[in-house]
């Protein structure tokens, strides 16, 4: 059966013959492929002086959401949460380079990576139209009509007969 119900990050390695892959898993079937990550240490940018222009410390990372069968609704949602890291042939691309290392960098983008597939894994419940209560009528209505009284004892009384 290969790929097990889990709930939300548990990492698994599983086995298909002599090959061997670590998934991260999300929800349910939905998971990273964590050896499908692409990673690549690029020039930061911002200040930082003369090391910043010396060292790669930034990451890019790349993840192809076409190298596994996602459920329909999951990539739809995907699509709409990555936006513009998203690209049409469907990788995606994360720049980090908020911490001066290389290491916390990728940290970083791999916590994003998961906290966009979260994210996207969580289908809102939908709305079921229900009918109000007959009471809830009952109650406006007969505000209603208090509220009618009140106003109709203000005036001064009629003197026709």
């Amino acid at each position: 059966n290969g790929i097990p119900i889990i709930g939300i990050l548990s990492s698994v390695s599983i086995s298909y013959g002599d090959l061997e892959t670590r998934m991260t898993f999300i929800l349910g079937n939905i998971g990273i492929d964590d050896d499908k990550i692409q990673y690549q240490a690029v020039r930061s940018s911002g200040p930082g002086g003369q090391h910043v222009n010396k060292v790669s410390t930034a990451i890019m990372l790349k993840y192809d959401v076409t190298y596994q069968d996602y459920p329909e609704w999951f990539l739809a949602q995907l699509k709409v949460n990555a936006r513009s890291i998203l690209s049409k042939n469907g990788v995606i691309t994360i720049k980090a380079q908020s911490f001066r290392s290389q290491s916390r960098n990728k940290d970083d983008a791999l916590q994003r990576l998961i906290e966009l597939f979260k994210q996207s894994a969580h289908r809102p419940k939908i709305r079921r139209k229900t009918r109000p209560p007959m009471r809830v009528n009952e109650n406006r209505l007969s505000g209603k009509k208090n509220q009618s009284t009140k106003k109709k004892l203000r005036k001064p009384p009629k003197l026709e007969e």
